[in-house]
């Protein structure tokens, strides 16, 4: 159950989290110009109503669209929403969103599947526009009717829970939930899922919500970290809490006191009673602040803050401190707690539960293997390396794991259902970046590094690496007719027995070749050498496959692919490369190709041929 809640509240939060921002302007244009502001002024505060009613819920359920269904998803997500701002009028959608997004995410991505391998040739891009327009307008016209309604009953029935909790005074008992869940990493959940709607429904309404202070109070986890600073026994805890004090209170980093609540899990009974204490003190006063703090810091706390009650919130935040350190003191002091170190470990991992993803364990291992549905292959493009790592890997284990989707994508494009990333080290940080719920597996090349071996045993059965499978790619399921009727791999664009040449040499000798047959334009030649300086094309077993940057596919003019062999070699770095395949490609018409030429070197007989032989038919033969 506790996984459960965890998955679905990340889930709800990752709408949100990315979307902080625009949340934030919201807040600060609400906290500037509305008539009871810092600075009122009537024009500026009429654009928070747009942002309120229109921005965010559309930010939100693109973001939920695409989280679930990719870039399709995304644009259903926006269109779909629109239906249900529509059909609740003066309602901030913001619940609906959350809804309406995934769904419609969903439903354009089993389209998608039930459409796979069924297009035409020549309408993919007609095809692709008016199903989005189409189901994107059907699923407007249910927001309008049912989600939109819906939604706003289901908000105005929380709304009223609200209340009543206001109204007698029991509000601040959602303190006992809130400080265990901020522990088990809910806190964003809490906050961004639940109380983030509701208290901006109340903002628009009122000007302030007291919903907005009830998770992001920083007083709670200082008076915690207060009391470890002055009372730990153990030095390295006592000397880590002022750091961490710091980056708490004015950093907003509430995760950074979670280790210290750990250590002795009674401590949690600390911030519980200090938040209870502070929420009925803003209550009390009528306290409440204009947008979401967001990250928890006291900056924050302070910009939100109407200013007539800036010094009643500094006010709750110093009572929430001082109660919480009162009671952490005495605990701490006769606490015969377990170490930082330890603590720390026990939240890394309860932090990546919590991000739906397993903590790599010291040797390498993967935790909960079977649970793995979607690895993922990316390189900087996501054209060529990772497109043949992907059916190399996929090749190899499907006869184990069935299951399990391989797939490639550029390293700013890894899907958010991705369990596993395997990236070149250069690229791992741009990696957790663009999927920081996946795992990550670095490699020095994508066809035979042993990273690949031990994550192949990792995800199978435990024993020794199989052997390649002989089935055919799913890959070669694409109409076999692509790489004939595309011409991209033509008998021109086969340049063999060369003499060896530098790496760079050897890279502009494709470029130029793929300019010379009209695939590319003269200066994609400088983007494939810019590629190589970002991260080695080299794919291991003598084979390289360079092409451009992201940004140099518009210089692009159709999909294709030259191979260039040198018998004695190209130094790629501390390899040698005898086959350098040169590619441009335009969406996914030279996966086929690419597909193929890992089915070929599978097998090393005939990959030592291609490497020496002068024979270009018989190697056209072998790529088709």
């Amino acid at each position: 159950m506790k996984t459960a809640l965890q998955k679905f509240g990340k889930f709800l939060s990752a709408m949100v989290m990315p979307n902080i921002g625009a949340f934030i302007a919201w807040g600060f244009i609400t906290a500037l110009f509305i008539e009871t502001g810092w600075l009122p002024n009537e024009g500026f505060a009429s654009i928070q109503p747009f942002m309120l009613s229109y921005l965010l819920p559309i930010l939100i359920a693109a973001q939920g669209g695409k989280m679930v269904g990719g870039e399709r998803g995304r644009v259903m997500g926006a269109i779909a929403v629109v239906g249900c701002i529509a059909g609740a009028p003066g309602t901030p959608m913001l619940m609906g969103a959350m809804a309406m997004g995934p769904l419609a995410g969903w439903v354009i991505k089993k389209f998608d599947q039930a459409i796979d391998g069924k297009q035409p040739a020549g309408f993919e891009m007609l095809i692709n526009n008016f199903s989005v327009g189409i189901i994107g307008m059907l699923l407007a016209l249910v927001g309008y009717v049912v989600i939109g309604p819906f939604m706003a009953a289901i908000l105005a029935i929380l709304a009223a829970g609200v209340q009543v909790l206001v109204d007698h005074s029991l509000l601040p008992l959602a303190a006992i939930f809130i400080e265990p869940a901020k522990v088990l990493f809910l806190n964003n959940a809490i906050n961004h899922g639940v109380f983030t709607p509701i208290a901006t429904v109340q903002a628009a309404e009122a000007g302030k919500s007291i919903m907005f202070m009830l998770e992001p109070n920083p007083g709670p986890g200082l008076g915690v970290l207060l009391a470890y600073a002055l009372f730990a026994k153990d030095e390295m805890t006592k000397s880590s809490a002022p750091g961490a004090i710091i980056i708490h209170f004015f950093g907003g980093i509430h995760e950074i006191y979670f280790p210290y609540v750990l250590m002795n899990p009674v401590v949690i009974i600390a911030p519980i009673v200090g938040n209870i204490v502070a929420i009925f003190f803003y209550l009390i006063t009528g306290c409440g602040l204009v947008g979401s703090p967001s990250p928890g810091s006291i900056i924050a706390f302070t910009m939100m803050s109407p200013p007539s009650q800036m010094i009643l919130t500094w006010l709750g935040v110093i009572i929430a401190t001082a109660v919480s350190f009162v009671i952490a003191s005495p605990i701490v002091k006769m606490s015969g707690a377990k170490n930082l170190d330890e603590a720390q470990s026990q939240m890394a991992e309860m932090k990546a539960e919590a991000k739906g993803t397993a903590v790599t364990a010291a040797a390498g291992g993967i935790k909960n293997a079977a649970e793995v549905k979607k690895v993922v292959f990316a390189c900087d493009a996501g054209m060529g390396s990772s497109a043949m790592g992907a059916t190399k890997f996929r090749n190899r284990v499907k006869a184990v794991r069935p299951d399990l989707t391989v797939i490639n994508t550029s390293v700013d494009n890894i899907p958010a259902d991705c369990d596993i990333a395997v990236v070149q080290t250069t690229l791992v940080e741009r990696a957790k970046k663009s999927a920081p719920q996946a795992q990550m597996v670095t490699i020095g090349n994508f066809l035979a590094d042993p990273a690949l071996d031990a994550l192949y045993i990792q995800l199978t059965t435990g024993d020794a690496p199989a052997a390649a499978t002989d089935a055919e790619s799913p890959l070669a399921s694409l109409p076999s007719t692509v790489a004939i009727s595309k011409k991209i791999l033509v008998k021109e664009g086969l340049k063999l027995n060369q003499k060896s040449v530098t790496k760079e040499e050897a890279i502009q000798a494709a470029g130029e070749l793929l300019a010379k047959l009209g695939y590319v334009d003269a200066s994609y030649a400088d983007a494939m050498q810019e590629r190589e300086k970002l991260v080695t094309t080299y794919m291991g077993m003598g084979v390289a496959i360079p092409h451009g940057t992201t940004q140099a596919k518009g210089t692009v003019k159709k999909t294709g692919i030259v191979l260039l062999q040198y018998p004695d070699g190209v130094q790629f770095g501390d390899e040698k490369a005898q086959l350098v395949f040169g590619i441009a490609g335009i969406g996914d018409e030279h996966l086929d190709l690419l597909g193929k030429i890992c089915e070929t070197l599978e097998d090393e007989n005939v990959l030592d041929v291609m490497k020496t032989t002068d024979d270009a038919d018989w190697i056209l033969k072998q790529l088709s």
